[in-house]
């Protein structure tokens, strides 16, 4: 049995992972994991997004990292198949297309929404401006392009772990910004 010497209790664990290191272990395999579990390749980026980001917001308090992440990709694939079959078509009696409905309501949003909806996009595209370059380029890229890891990957010339990981940085940061200006809470 080894003995510890005092400044060794509070040393971090031999064997330890960093959430960088656990990123660049296993995007890849969790990805092709939930792209089994979800058949799409987008909604696959997403959730591994997701857990990673789960795991970040609480990493000092799990102890298993690899399995948790495992499990919390395998929740996030089933509570997102669940919220797909949720989802129901409208049809029209004796109709076999799918109708839409004739809503008599105004389908423009109040007029204080609209600013809200402004304003609020206003400190996004502020808040975007914080971001370095290559962050806000990467951003874009996946938001308002709608390109997966992969397309990116091949724009930038960054790998798709890369493209991963730097995305979910500049999506913290964001996020950060965003609260920091009450945005988000």
């Amino acid at each position: 049995m080894a003995v510890m010497r005092p400044d060794q209790a509070s040393a971090e664990p031999s064997g330890a992972e960093t959430i960088e290191e656990l990123f660049q272990a296993l995007e890849s395999p969790l990805l092709n994991y939930a792209l089994r579990l979800a058949d799409e390749r987008g909604a696959a980026e997403d959730i591994v997004q997701e857990a990673f980001m789960r795991l970040h917001a609480q990493f000092d308090e799990v102890r298993e990292p690899r399995k948790w992440l495992y499990r919390t990709v395998h929740n996030l694939a089933l509570n997102q198949r669940r919220d797909a079959s949720k989802i129901v078509q409208l049809r029209l009696a004796g109709d076999d297309q799918v109708a839409e409905a004739d809503d008599p309501a105004d389908p423009l949003p109040l007029p204080d929404e609209q600013i809200a909806r402004l304003e609020g996009i206003g400190l996004v595209r502020l808040s975007l401006e914080t971001l370095d370059v290559r962050s806000r380029e990467l951003v874009r890229l996946k938001f308002n392009e709608n390109m997966s890891y992969k397309e990116i990957s091949s724009r930038t010339g960054l790998s798709v772990g890369n493209v991963g990981y730097l995305l979910h940085h500049a999506l913290k940061e964001l996020a950060d910004e965003l609260a920091k200006n009450g945005v988000v809470g």
